[in-house]
């Protein structure tokens, strides 16, 4: 059995190099805690991509290495865990953690919409920012800006985070079904399936921005014209 101490981290934060990581850590109540962990940490320090630890985690359970609903579970936790400290962040720290974490001009944009989803649709934007690629994040940190109440957040990000992990492990465990004995290929054939609906979601996000910003513009040149 592996220790965590003999095992060095890959030096990409994706690829091939987390499936071989978590393989040398297979059959170790250490790969459980390793999923948790990279989906706590991913909500605001991405050391590692989550998605990716799952589904390489789910693959691993394909070959009777790891058990299926222990990934899922503690992917599961791990995001709970992450979002929750971004909202105590977000809740505690406010603008001053705001200016370190989203400085760019895109990580901006996705705070500014996390605070507009937030207020037209409440806490089910929580469950539906996990699946938009920056929006977990941004969404989590602004709903503890805006305080919105913790009974609302918890259980809207409880949902989510359920979802997403049922969702990435099952991606992991069809990839590894479909290609048996050929664990390379299942995992980037995993990613594959994830980054296309991830654009997918981020191209209706980008669609349904811009139908709303023509409808505004329209909606003003209507009463100008009157």
């Amino acid at each position: 059995m592996s220790s965590v101490s003999a095992v060095r981290l890959p030096r990409g934060l994706g690829g091939l190099g987390v499936f071989d990581w978590l393989t040398q850590l297979q059959a170790s109540p250490m790969t459980y805690l390793a999923v948790l962990g990279a989906c706590a940490l991913d909500a605001v320090l991405p050391v590692m991509p989550s998605e990716a630890v799952v589904i390489a985690a789910s693959i691993l359970a394909t070959r009777s290495e790891l058990w299926i609903w222990l990934v899922a579970l503690a992917a599961a936790a791990g995001g709970f865990l992450g979002d929750t400290g971004s909202y105590l962040l977000g809740r505690t720290a406010g603008a001053s953690a705001a200016r370190r974490l989203f400085r760019s001009p895109k990580a901006k944009g996705r705070l500014s919409w996390a605070g507009e989803a937030l207020r037209r649709h409440g806490a089910t934007i929580i469950m539906v920012a996990r699946f938009v690629p920056g929006g977990r994040t941004a969404a989590t940190f602004t709903a503890g800006t805006v305080r919105l109440p913790w009974s609302r957040f918890a259980a809207a990000d409880a949902v989510g985070a359920s979802l997403w992990a049922a969702y990435a492990a099952g991606l992991g465990y069809l990839g590894g079904e479909t290609f048996g004995r050929r664990p390379l290929y299942a995992f980037p054939f995993g990613l594959g399936v994830a980054l296309l609906a991830a654009l997918v979601v981020e191209a209706a996000c980008r669609l349904r921005r811009r139908a709303a910003s023509a409808g505004g513009r329209n909606a003003v040149a209507g009463r100008l014209e009157r």
